[in-house]
């Protein structure tokens, strides 16, 4: 387990690392540098650098962790990544369903990969799905995620790199926006993400607001026009 430093959840769960890029909120991803840093540590999970790699010896670990917590699995991968076995990922899906009492955020941008094998997966309770949508090009992810199979489903609107003006928002339990940051980051407007709070505000779904992002997020915090914006999924 790793205690995170991400504002909506609490602890990070890695049984695969490594990932490939997809569309353009990829270009300056936070794991692959990541990656490659741990790699010169001789961090042996990456040994392979971010070639996706997945780990046995990590499968178990929430089923140690007796302290329910919000876990954010593959933080720096992706489980429907398409050279991920289907077998692992259904292993990873029984250890969430054995660890009833942990809470665990799924989140993919290869919804296609996640449409097509919802149906072949256990959904429990416990379980959140989400899509990464950065974009109007991307959009197309939450119609994807609204036809899986779990319960609480959300969008990770991270990093926001353009205007989203007629979200979707029908079977949305829940919208992150947040802005992209580190080396490279690409600005974020206000106008950008006060148009979708207020469509999660018309739609009656809970907004959680992350960061502004930029070289140093720090600075930049995460007030929206003046107040914090944490909201979760209603009865979780």
């Amino acid at each position: 387990m790793s205690r995170s430093s991400i504002e909506w959840t609490e602890s990070t769960w890695n049984p695969i690392t490594g990932c490939t890029k997809v569309s353009p909120g990829c270009k300056h991803c936070y794991a692959e540098r990541m990656a490659r840093r741990l790699k010169g540590m001789g961090q042996p999970n990456y040994a392979n650098g971010f070639r996706v790699t997945t780990h046995d010896h990590v499968l178990d670990a929430p089923l140690s962790w007796k302290k329910p917590q919000t876990i954010f699995v593959n933080s720096m991968s992706d489980l429907f990544h398409e050279d991920v076995p289907f077998a692992f990922i259904k292993r990873v899906f029984d250890v969430m369903k054995r660890a009833s009492w942990h809470r665990f955020q799924v989140l993919t941008k290869r919804s296609e990969n996640l449409l097509v094998l919802s149906r072949r997966l256990p959904w429990p309770d416990n379980v959140w799905m989400g899509v990464s949508v950065e974009n109007e090009g991307c959009t197309f992810r939450i119609d994807h995620l609204r036809r899986a199979g779990a319960t609480i489903k959300f969008l990770s609107l991270e990093p926001l790199l353009g205007p989203l003006s007629a979200l979707k928002l029908r079977g949305i339990d829940w919208v992150i926006v947040g802005g992209e940051s580190g080396p490279g980051a690409r600005p974020m407007e206000e106008s950008w993400v006060v148009d979708i709070r207020d469509q999660c505000l018309k739609a009656a779904v809970p907004f959680f607001f992350k960061q502004w992002g930029g070289v140093n997020k720090k600075r930049t915090g995460r007030l929206l026009q003046g107040a914090t914006w944490d909201e979760l999924p209603v009865n979780t």
